[in-house]
């Protein structure tokens, strides 16, 4: 059995992929699998590190600006439309696949348009609440559209091909109980734990938000435990940190560069604050933690708010926009979350509701549907 996998741009349309690889090669043995992505990708480094070989194809965006620099730009993307599909055939003609899936990504778009023209079993799956242009073009020639959320059907002209399925999610997120965790932890106290992060890179604007933020939480005598992921920001927020005389660690105060371990540690939260891409959203509701959603202003077509205002719309998650993150806004509705524990409970069941269980379980029988 041959899989192809076509994804990138972000990790949150790799990480399902490599969820459902794993589900197919465990399931049956000699499964060969290929990954086509974009040049350039991160899915170039994220996919190697997973053990899987993949292949590229040149693809582009389209930029909705009529501005000179722009046309030209779009021009490129029409010029590599052309060169991506041939190099799709090639791909298609080598590997000879028996199912090919997309998870999001200018790369999916050559790659299953191919394979779906040439009647091999196609999917793609999208985390997202509102499809992207990419996934919209595509839910036209495939056999199955795959969603994260019930509230993402109505997008589609197609909704018989619609399957709700929810978003595979890494095993290690249920590996740990919240008292679990906290022990692994070496928590001894009954202080909630706040985790707060923006992404694998941080986010420079919401990381300057958060020195006043750390700043009020140790000038308040640290009400409760914070770690703090920073990404690329970090050595200019310790030094900041120092520079003001804010010595953190003792009192249950952590700011790291990158939250290795967010498994453990999120299982552990009482309340997350954070931006709302996909993966993060998926962790969220499969695990019921509770959280403050900023999301990022710079992305395409506005999706992360898109997929916090699924959250928000049903009780299950706080939307706040950065523009509206001003003087104590965001600390205030964290401190008066972190006191209140019935409504954290009240999220945590509206999180559940909402979540999938079983997800790549799910999504696997609808692929071994569509390839009978």
């Amino acid at each position: 059995m041959n899989i192809l996998f076509t994804c990138g741009g972000t990790a949150g349309h790799v990480n399902p992929a490599v969820a459902l690889a794993r589900i197919f090669q465990e399931k049956h043995s000699g499964c060969r699998v290929l990954f086509v992505g974009a040049d350039g990708g991160m899915e170039n480094k994220l996919v190697p590190k997973e053990g899987y070989q993949i292949r590229t194809v040149t693809i582009t965006n389209f930029h909705r600006s009529f501005a000179p620099a722009e046309i030209v730009h779009n021009l490129g993307t029409l010029v590599n439309l052309g060169r991506s599909k041939k190099q799709a055939k090639a791909i298609l003609d080598e590997f000879r696949p028996d199912l090919v899936v997309g998870t999001g990504g200018y790369a999916s778009f050559p790659v299953v348009n191919e394979a779906a023209h040439r009647g091999i079993p196609t999917a793609v799956h999208e985390s997202n609440a509102v499809p992207g242009l990419t996934t919209k073009a595509l839910s036209k020639v495939v056999d199955r559209v795959m969603v994260g959320f019930e509230e993402s059907r109505e997008h589609y002209e197609n909704p018989e091909k619609v399957v709700v399925t929810g978003t595979p999610v890494r095993g290690d997120f249920f590996k740990y109980t919240r008292q679990e965790a906290r022990e692994k932890l070496g928590f001894s106290d009954g202080r909630p734990l706040l985790l707060s992060y923006w992404g694998s890179l941080g986010a420079e604007v919401m990381n300057q938000k958060m020195l006043d933020f750390i700043a009020k939480e140790c000038y308040e005598g640290a009400p409760w435990r914070h770690i703090h992921g920073a990404g690329r920001d970090f050595p200019w927020m310790q030094e900041e940190l120092l520079r003001r005389g804010l010595k953190l660690g003792d009192n249950g105060i952590e700011v790291r560069e990158y939250v290795y371990d967010m498994p453990l540690v999120m299982a552990a939260a009482d309340l997350v604050l954070c931006r709302a891409g996909a993966s993060t959203i998926s962790e969220l509701t499969a695990i019921a933690r509770p959280a403050v959603l900023v999301p990022s202003p710079n992305v395409t077509a506005n999706h992360q708010e898109k997929n916090a205002r699924v959250l928000s719309d049903q009780g299950a998650a706080v939307l706040l926009r950065e523009a509206d993150c001003v003087e104590n806004t965001l600390y205030d509705e964290a401190a008066l979350l972190l006191r209140e524990r019935e409504r954290r409970e009240k999220m945590a069941a509206a999180l559940k509701a909402m979540a999938v269980p079983d997800a790549g379980e799910k999504i696997y029988e609808t692929l071994r549907e569509i390839m009978k």
